[in-house]
């Protein structure tokens, strides 16, 4: 690996340890990391076969889950190692039933990589989407091990695709085989000489489908809605949360319902939206102690329920593209055929492009805006319902990625 890539893992633990004197989020992911290879030799003896997968934060592991529970099905002689580099994949997902161990990955350093490869030596590594680590990747295909790259998506902007990204390169030549969720990737792979490319789609259309197997019955969710109109907001920021507290203080009108699940639940947080509306609310965790259907806003101060609360939404806002911090997951709204409202900054993410322009979803960027398209789909029942069946339409015809990848695996 480049010497210039070398200096700057160098700089980042640097970076890192500084910001975890300040930061809670980092400190975790930094005192996490001490401890990876006494869970490594903890769980994993020399004699055991093994998996490895790779994701960068939550995100990508709900990508991935469809596939790691296929393996994990298959595979049921083998330990799985779990990886992440975030805090908010590990916290919430380090007891992960899919895996045996699971583990914060090392800074990517070379001896970092023989010290885990050393101990892990799996059979199969999956990377997902888009956390490569250069140094790991090519020490796993230097003792010949097998790796691929599921959900990928390349931007023409990335350092793999300009002059100086011959170093960064070589990790992607170390994946024996990229599934990309588009042609574009396939595309950009392909004009550096990357050949071994399948477009098979984001896994995540075969994650949220899965959901429709299962009992999404919420009671308490039911009792607060009353056979009413319900407008859910998933995973919001302080930025689209003014636009809802500013709609639902003026312009909601008496039968409307509102739920929102913020992305930060801490009670400080959580205090303060619930204190600027002028409605009837209650909050999760209070829920026990009042007459559910008699309160306008249901506030969500857990995590882990979302999914299942989008089921009984009519109308879904989902949070990040309003601010820099990135658009949440809209296809679950989706699936449940629901029309969806986001914000503008949505650039980065393929799916919010499709279902823009398949018209089942709307981007606003002011509260004019975001009080016309609500509205909009608040008195127009018609309207609503054929928006929402556009993306329930849209999630059917994309599913199928995790066939192609477990074919290729040759597990099906």
């Amino acid at each position: 690996m480049g010497l210039i890539y070398n200096i700057g893992m160098q700089l980042a633990e640097v970076v890192l340890n500084g910001g975890a004197l300040v930061n809670d989020k980092l400190k975790k992911g930094v005192e996490g990391r001490k401890n990876t290879f006494n869970l490594l030799n903890k769980g994993i003896k020399p004699s055991d076969k093994t998996l490895w997968f790779h994701c960068a934060s939550l995100g990508e592991y709900e990508q991935g889950l469809p596939v790691f529970k296929a393996l994990r099905d298959h595979f049921k002689n083998h330990k799985i190692i779990l990886s992440f580099f975030s805090p908010s994949g590990y916290e919430i997902r380090k007891n992960s039933p899919i895996a045996d161990v699971v583990i914060y990955l090392p800074l990517d350093t070379k001896n970092n990589a023989k010290r885990f490869l050393d101990i892990v030596n799996p059979e199969l590594t999956i990377f997902v989407k888009y956390d490569i680590w250069p140094v790991f990747l090519i020490e796993l295909k230097k003792r010949q091990g097998r790796a691929i790259l599921i959900s990928a998506a390349f931007r023409e902007n990335q350092s793999f695709f300009k002059w100086y990204g011959k170093p960064l390169r070589e990790a992607l030549f170390a994946f024996e085989h990229i599934f990309t969720q588009n042609e574009e990737s396939k595309n950009l792979l392909k004009s550096i000489n990357y050949n071994h490319v399948t477009v098979a789609g984001d896994t995540r259309y075969d994650r949220v489908t899965n959901q429709l197997d299962i009992d999404n019955t919420l009671d308490f969710i039911e009792n607060f809605k009353d056979d009413k109109l319900c407008v859910v907001a998933g995973s919001t920021w302080p930025e689209g949360e003014s636009l809802l507290i500013n709609f639902i203080n003026e312009q909601a009108n008496k039968d409307l319902k509102f739920i929102i699940a913020p992305h930060q639940i801490k009670q400080e947080k959580v205090k303060q939206l619930q204190s600027q509306l002028q409605v009837p609310s209650v909050l999760f965790s209070k829920k026990e102690k009042y007459d559910l259907s008699e309160a306008k806003v249901f506030i969500i101060d857990t995590i882990g329920i979302l999914t299942k609360i989008y089921n009984y939404a009519d109308i879904a806002y989902v949070g990040g593209a309003l601010g820099q911090t990135g658009l949440h997951n809209t296809l679950e709204p989706a699936v449940f055929g629901v029309p969806i409202i986001i914000g503008k900054h949505y650039n980065k993410f393929p799916e919010a492009k499709a279902l823009i322009n398949n018209g089942g979803m709307f981007s606003i960027s002011s509260q004019n805006e975001f009080n016309s398209v609500l509205l909009s789909m608040i008195k127009n029942k018609d309207l609503r319902l054929q928006t929402g069946h556009k993306n329930e339409a849209f999630i059917k015809k994309n599913k199928g990625a995790v066939v192609q990848i477990l074919n290729y695996l040759r597990i099906l």
